[in-house]
């Protein structure tokens, strides 16, 4: 029996990539006191940064390697001004992520838990180099729109200090609903319009973490209760639209919340026509075959993006409220 666990355990260990082996993370509770005050007040001050729009003190902070990226996170940091306004920084979680045993940069896996073993939160990052870094999420707290961000830090050794490596924002609420409030939409939603719970699963996502290479326990519920809903989208494309004399082709839907809203962006197959009123004519044709075809997505999601796909290239060309789409 003592025979079997070990091997069973040496088989486990075979199964775990080389680079997650190399990688260990320590969730906020056990972090050293030094650690976690370093953290904190490196943190905050970025997240106030971002809050103030203060792009010389985000820029001055930036890790050297990132330098390259700096117009990427300071359009982050001034796409975030509405939708952080009129919040207060509270900051959320920090997880120190230990990557210095890695000889490369190799995708990564870290699982951060807590003291007991009863919470885990899994990150993913691609091609990370090796290296000590850091997630600290925050939020806007009191904000209208309920600001959320995701700082990635990382330790520049020759500095001594930590540096800015990454920055996503998002916004926590959509018309004064939270994550959870759509998570319930969704579930209400599963058995008599599934796009419409699949695409409120997908909302509840968004809105539940500023980042997209977290997981946790309760994402991975809201997952797995997606997958489950019968009659949903993820098998459905590419999704063809009879028309009249034509036939329209859906490539992908996906959530759109460019406008702080809770629309879906259709990807389609153009016919090729590059006059802006012509594009839109088509545009308008697509989105309103699309509806019918799926008529609850009117009263759940407030409008349609529009993008055009020919060889390859997605052009955005509209979004419209439903209640102008025919």
């Amino acid at each position: 029996m003592r025979l079997c666990w070990k091997l069973l355990a040496i088989a486990v260990l075979l199964a775990v990539p080389a680079a997650s082996r190399a990688a260990s993370c320590t969730a906020q509770a056990e972090l050293l006191p030094q650690d976690r005050a370093a953290l904190t007040a490196a943190g905050g001050r970025l997240a106030e940064a971002v809050m103030n729009q203060d792009f010389a003190t985000l820029k001055a902070t930036l890790l050297p390697a990132e330098a390259a990226s700096w117009e990427g996170i300071r359009g982050a940091a001034e796409g975030a001004a509405p939708v952080v306004k009129g919040g207060q920084i509270k900051l959320r979680s920090i997880y120190l992520l230990d990557a210095s045993r890695l000889t490369a940069p190799a995708d990564t896996q870290f699982f951060c838990s807590n003291a007991s073993g009863s919470l885990t939160v899994t990150m993913n990052m691609r091609a990370l180099p090796p290296g000590r870094y850091a997630v600290v999420l925050a939020d806007a707290a009191g904000a209208p729109l309920g600001g959320q961000m995701g700082l990635m830090l990382a330790w520049d050794g020759a500095a001594a200090e930590w540096r800015l490596a990454g920055l996503s924002v998002r916004q926590g609420t959509i018309d004064g609903h939270d994550g959870v409030w759509y998570w319930a939409r969704a579930r209400s939603l599963a058995n008599v319009d599934p796009w419409s719970a699949w695409y409120s699963y997908e909302t509840a996502r968004y809105l539940l973490v500023p980042v997209d290479f977290l997981s946790s326990p309760n994402l991975e519920k809201l997952a797995q209760e997606q997958t489950q809903i019968a009659g949903s989208p993820q098998s459905a494309f590419p999704l063809s639209l009879p028309d009249g004399n034509r036939t329209w082709k859906i490539e992908a839907v996906h959530l759109d919340a460019a406008l702080r809203y809770a629309d879906l962006g259709v990807a389609y197959e153009s016919t090729g026509v590059t006059d802006p009123a012509a594009l839109r004519t088509e545009a308008v044709a697509v989105l309103s075959a699309f509806l019918k075809v799926q008529p609850g997505l009117r009263t759940n999601f407030h409008g349609l993006w529009a993008y055009a796909m020919k060889d390859g290239k997605a052009t955005p060309v509209m979004a419209l409220p439903m209640a102008q789409i025919p």
